[in-house]
C-alpha cells in the first residue's frame, strides 16, 4: 500500500477540539452542527484565518504548509485508512494569549453607526491600511475594551485526523 510522503496531494478528514472537549473545527459530515462550534446551521463556519466546518475531506499538499506543520509532517508515512491524534500547543497554533493586546478605547473612536456589544468582533483599518481585528470585551458609557488576540489564542488544539486518499 502507499505511504504518503511529501510533495504528495492528499484528502485528510480532521476533527479539531479544545482542551474541554469543544469541537473548533471538522471536516465529517455526520458532525452535529447544533452546538457551539463556530460552525453556523449550513456546516460552513468560514472566517479570515481558514478555520471552517466545511463537510468533506480537505485536500492538501504534504509540505506547502497549507494546514498545520505538524500535522502535515505526522502525515509522512501514513497510509490511506490510517488515523492518528496531535496536539498543536498555543504557542504553534493560534499563538499565547497576550495582555498587552487588550486595550480601551474611547466610545468617541466608535463609528456612530456601530454599537458595541461584548463578544462583537470589529475591524479597524489604519491610516496605513493595516486591518486590526478585536472582539469586544467591554462596554462602558465612556469607553469599550477590546481584545486583538486570536479567539483561540492560549488554547492547544488536539486534531483527530485520517489520510483518507492519496490523489
Amino acid at each position: 500500500m502507499a505511504l504518503a510522503k511529501n510533495g504528495d496531494k492528499v484528502k485528510i478528514n480532521f476533527t479539531g477540539t479544545l482542551e474541554d472537549g469543544t469541537v473548533i473545527d471538522t471536516t465529517y459530515e455526520d458532525h452535529d452542527h447544533s452546538h457551539d462550534c463556530g460552525c453556523d446551521d449550513d456546516g460552513c463556519g468560514c472566517d479570515d484565518d481558514g478555520c471552517s466546518c466545511e463537510t468533506g475531506p480537505m485536500e492538501l499538499v504534504i509540505g506547502k504548509e497549507e494546514f498545520f506543520p505538524q500535522i502535515e509532517e505526522a502525515l509522512v508515512g501514513m497510509t490511506p485508512g490510517e488515523r492518528k491524534k496531535l496536539t498543536i500547543t498555543a504557542a504553534d497554533a493560534f499563538g499565547e494569549y497576550d495582555e498587552e493586546k487588550v486595550f480601551s478605547i474611547g466610545r468617541d473612536q466608535i463609528p456612530a453607526d456601530i454599537t458595541p456589544e461584548v463578544g462583537q468582533e470589529l475591524e479597524f483599518t489604519s491610516d496605513d491600511d493595516e486591518v486590526l481585528e478585536v472582539t469586544v470585551v467591554e462596554v462602558t458609557n465612556d469607553a469599550v475594551l477590546l481584545d486583538a488576540n486570536h479567539p483561540l489564542a492560549g488554547e492547544d488544539i488536539t486534531y483527530e485526523f485520517e489520510l483518507v486518499e492519496i490523489l
